[in-house]
């Protein structure tokens, strides 16, 4: 199964993430993806382990660095 996960790390200030943004979209690399970052969230699509493994990576190092709050949305495609 594939999925997409959506996902929020905040505080954002645009053009100006902080450590925490940083932390997460790192972690969501060194899982395997380039995350697709927009102006509201940032995105991942691919197979189901892997997203998820991504996801919670993502939280731990996100909510690590000091993100008061992460928004995660999960589809399947």
């Amino acid at each position: 199964m594939r999925l997409r996960a959506e996902f929020t790390i905040e505080p954002f200030v645009d053009g100006a993430p902080g450590p925490h943004v940083a932390a997460g979209l790192a972690a969501v690399r060194t899982a395997g993806f380039e995350p697709d970052v927009g102006p509201f969230g940032s995105s991942i699509e691919g197979e189901a382990p892997a997203v998820q493994d991504a996801v919670h990576r993502m939280l731990d190092h996100a909510l690590g660095a000091g993100a008061t709050r992460v928004s995660v949305q999960v589809t399947t495609v």
